[in-house]
């Protein structure tokens, strides 16, 4: 009879195992779903469709002596019209 409670007890375990064994792999299964939707991290967007993608040199922007003398002009205005209010 001991047998035979024991055999019992080692079904039971291994019915439990199996049960927790289809929930991780279902787990796992859920995980990877929810990781294709949300997109890995660290992953880089795709480039937009029609437009070349630039390549990043430097953080810094670099503007021509044209564009920089027409903001200087600008500014020259400016302060010119704020002196002759005051």
């Amino acid at each position: 009879m001991a047998i035979d409670g024991i055999i019992a007890q080692l079904d039971a375990e291994i019915a439990r195992l199996k049960q927790v064994r289809n929930l991780l792999s279902e787990t796992g299964k859920v995980e990877a779903k929810i990781s294709a939707v949300k997109g890995k991290p660290g992953r880089k967007p795709a480039a937009k469709v029609g437009r070349p993608a630039k390549a990043k040199t430097s953080g810094k922007r670099v503007l021509s002596p044209e564009a920089r003398k027409a903001i200087a002009d600008a500014q020259r205005r400016r302060w010119a019209a704020q002196k002759a209010k005051a």
